[in-house]
């Protein structure tokens, strides 16, 4: 079994995946930012999940590879985690201003 190990944060977000601020409508490229992101992160704890079964069952998975990818998985978890605490700060924020 192959762990597929090129993915990374900064392919998740690259800059090219950010239309011109010309393009932006309705809000719509952030929820797409958004939905690939929680996307990439389903993906990697995916992986994480196969190439752990994969160790356990003996199927062939490197160790090595088992832990890259249940790091990787971790990694993107954590970055998913604080991007929602800091929409839920801003969040609390805004709804907290008197006008």
């Amino acid at each position: 079994m192959q762990i597929d190990t090129s993915m990374s944060i900064t392919n998740m977000l690259s800059a090219t995946d950010f239309p011109a601020r010309g393009n932006m409508v309705g809000g719509a490229p952030f929820s797409t930012l958004l939905k690939d992101a929680v996307a990439s992160e389903d993906a990697l704890e995916r992986q994480a999940t196969t190439a752990v079964e994969g160790l356990m069952t003996g199927a062939g998975v490197d160790v090595h590879a088992a832990m890259i990818a249940t790091q990787k998985a971790n990694i993107a978890f954590q970055l998913a985690l604080a991007v929602r605490n800091k929409a839920v700060a801003a969040y609390q924020q805004v709804m907290g201003m008197q006008f």
